[in-house]
C-alpha cells in the first residue's frame, strides 16, 4: 500500500532540514499540522500539538540528564583510575605539601589575559618572558594577571608550551610554587610551605624539602606523577639538576650532595670542597665553585656527577665572590658570575684552565641569571634595572648598564623568566 501524498507532509526525504528552523517555528508548523488534520472545528479536549510538543521537551530534558549523568561517571572513573598513578611502594609516596587539585583544574575565576605591548626597559623589548607585580607580560606581547600570585622569586617556563613554574621568596611558611596554564586559567598552587623548591631546566621536575624529607616529581600540566622521597640532613636542600640527579646544598658550607633518584633512595656522599654550582654543560658535566689551591681559594671547576662531584679541571685564575650568582649559558659556552669586587664578570668556558679568560660584565648579580637562545644573557640589578649581558658586546668592550622597566613599583624588581624554548 502506497503512502498518499499530503502536502501538509512535512517530510524532505532527508535526515537534515534544508533550511534552519527555530523551535518557535516548528512548533507553530506542528499545531498548524494537527490543526488541518481535524475534521471537527470545534475545539479539542486535548491538544495533541501541545502533547508532542510537551512529549519532545521532556525527551530533550531526559537526554541532557542522562548526559550529564554519563559524564559525572566518567570523571569518577577517570578520577579514581589516576589515583594511584603518582605513587609507588617503598621509599615512594605523596608530599605532605602537594595542594594541586588531582582531578582538574583550580574552580578559580580565569586570568585576565589581553594582548599588550610589554615592559620595556630602555628603548629595547626585553627577549624573555618577564613578571612585573602581579602581571606576566610574554615577549610575544600577552599580558596576564597572576590572580593570588604574590613575592614571586623565579619563574620557569615548561617546555613544549607546558605553561610556567613561579616560586615565591621565603617565607615565615615556607615557599609556594604556581603552575599557570598556558592556555589560560587561573595559577594553581602545587607546592605550599616547602623549606626550599628547585626546577629542572625544562620545567617538567620539580624536587623540595619538606621537614625531614626531600622529595623528587615529575610535573605535566599542573600534576605530579612518580613522587620519590629521602630522608636528609638538617639543613639540605635541593638547589638544582644534572640530568636526572638532584643537586643538594649542605648547610653551613657543607658542600654538596648528589641525589640520583629514583635510582638511588640515598643521597650520595658530601663534597665539602664545593662551595656553588652555576650550571651544567652540554655533555653533562656541572661548571662550580670549589675551594682549591694554596693557600685555599674558591676557585671555577668542571665536576662530575656521577662521582659526586669530584672536579675534571680546576682553573683558578679568577678572583670570584661566593654569593652562588651566576649562571651557564645555553650552549655551555659563557658564564656570567660576580666577582669578589662590585661588578659581574663573563667567563669564555672554551678557555677553561689556569688561564680562563673573563672580562667585566656591568653590574653586580643580585638574582637568577636568565639567558636567551639569541646568546644574551639578562638579569635585574640591585636597583631593580634589568641588565643585558651581550658576549659579542663585551668581548669589544662595552659595558652593560641597568635599565628601568616599565610598571616596577619602588622598591619592588621584575623577574625574568628562564626558557628553554628552542
Amino acid at each position: 500500500m502506497t503512502r498518499p501524498s499530503n502536502s501538509c507532509d512535512n517530510q524532505t526525504g532527508g535526515l537534515e532540514r534544508p533550511f534552519p528552523v527555530t523551535d518557535d517555528e516548528l512548533e507553530r508548523a506542528l499545531r498548524d499540522t494537527f490543526a488541518r488534520q481535524v475534521a471537527a472545528p470545534r475545539p479539542l479536549a486535548a491538544d495533541p500539538a501541545g502533547v508532542a510538543v510537551r512529549r519532545a521537551r521532556r525527551s530533550g530534558h531526559r537526554r541532557t540528564l542522562a548526559g550529564l549523568a554519563l559524564a559525572g561517571v566518567a570523571t569518577v572513573l577517570v578520577s579514581t583510575g589516576m589515583a594511584p598513578f603518582g605513587t609507588s611502594a617503598g621509599r615512594e609516596g605523596p608530599p605532605t605539601v602537594v595542594l594541586g587539585d588531582p582531578r582538574g583544574f583550580s574552580p578559580s575565576p580565569l586570568t585576565t589575559e589581553s594582548t599588550v605591548e610589554p615592559p620595556t626597559a630602555g628603548p629595547v623589548r626585553p627577549e624573555l618572558d618577564m613578571i612585573v607585580g602581579s602581571w606576566l607580560y610574554t615577549n610575544g606581547g600577552e599580558r596576564r594577571e597572576l590572580t593570588g600570585v604574590s613575592a614571586v622569586d623565579q619563574a620557569q617556563r615548561v617546555s613544549d608550551d607546558g605553561g610556567w613554574l613561579l616560586t615565591s621568596s621565603v617565607t615565615a611558611a615556607g615557599r609556594t610554587l604556581w603552575w599557570v596554564p598556558q592556555k589560560g586559567g587561573a595559577p594553581q598552587v602545587l607546592l605550599a610551605g616547602a623549606d626550599e623548591v628547585a626546577v629542572a631546566a625544562d620545567g617538567r621536575r620539580v624536587a623540595w624539602r619538606d621537614g625531614p624529607q626531600l622529595f623528587v616529581a615529575g610535573m605535566v600540566a599542573g600534576h605530579f606523577f612518580t613522587t620519590t622521597q629521602t630522608a636528609a640532613p638538617a639543613g639540605a636542600v635541593p638547589v638544582g639538576f644534572a640530568g636526572d640527579a638532584v643537586l643538594v646544598r649542605q648547610p653551613d658550607r657543607g658542600g654538596f650532595r648528589v641525589w640520583r633518584a629514583p635510582f638511588d633512595g640515598r643521597l650520595g656522599t658530601a663534597n665539602r670542597d664545593v662551595l656553588n654550582v652555576y650550571g651544567v654543560l652540554p655533555d653533562g658535566r656541572v661548571v662550580g665553585q670549589v675551594s682549591a689551591g694554596t693557600p685555599r681559594r674558591p676557585c671555577l671547576a668542571l665536576l662530575d656527577p656521577a662521582r659526586d662531584l669530584a672536579p675534571v679541571r680546576t682553573g683558578c685564575g679568577l678572583d670570584l665572590a661566593t654569593d652562588g650568582h651566576g649562571e651557564v649559558s645555553i650552549d655551555g659556552r659563557w658564564l656570567l658570575v660576580n666577582a669578589a669586587r662590585n661588578d659581574a664578570l663573563l667567563v669564555d668556558l672554551n678557555t677553561f684552565g689556569p688561564g680562563v679568560s673573563a672580562r667585566p660584565a656591568g653590574p653586580t648579580v643580585v638574582g637568577a641569571v636568565r639567558w636567551a637562545r639569541s646568546g644574551g644573557a639578562l638579569h635585574v640589578d640591585a636597583t631593580g634595572g634589568l641588565v643585558r649581558v651581550r658576549p659579542e658586546q663585551v668581548a669589544a668592550g662595552e659595558q652593560p648598564t641597568a635599565t628601568p622597566v616599565d610598571g616596577v613599583a619602588p622598591g619592588d624588581r621584575p623577574v625574568v623568566v628562564a626558557d628553554p624554548r628552542p
